[in-house]
């Protein structure tokens, strides 16, 4: 009998200590399921970005392309108007 319980309370030590050092450690299950979620956050953020160059590398071949577009970018970033042309700014209060 008390060999069994000796045994029993020492086998459940040792699961108890496996499981802390599963948990527990720099490299545990924890720090495993923090670096998924990372990964995870990184995916998405890369996705995005990729998007992001995709629709910026349009941009660019348009504007490599088309004239007419060269002109709206160039009026409406840099303010600028053909000769002899009136601009009016409409400011709202």
């Amino acid at each position: 009998m008390k060999n069994k319980t000796i045994v029993r309370i020492s086998i459940f030590l040792i699961l108890l200590a496996v499981m802390a050092f599963l948990f527990l450690n720099e490299n545990g299950i924890l720090k495993f399921l923090e670096m998924k979620n990372e990964l995870s956050r990184l995916d998405v953020e890369i996705k995005e970005a990729e998007k992001r160059l995709d629709s910026l590398d349009k941009e660019i071949d348009s504007l490599q392309v088309s004239k007419a577009k060269i002109e709206r970018v160039a009026r409406e970033k840099f303010h600028m108007m053909k000769k002899n042309e009136t601009v009016f700014k409409i400011e709202e209060n």
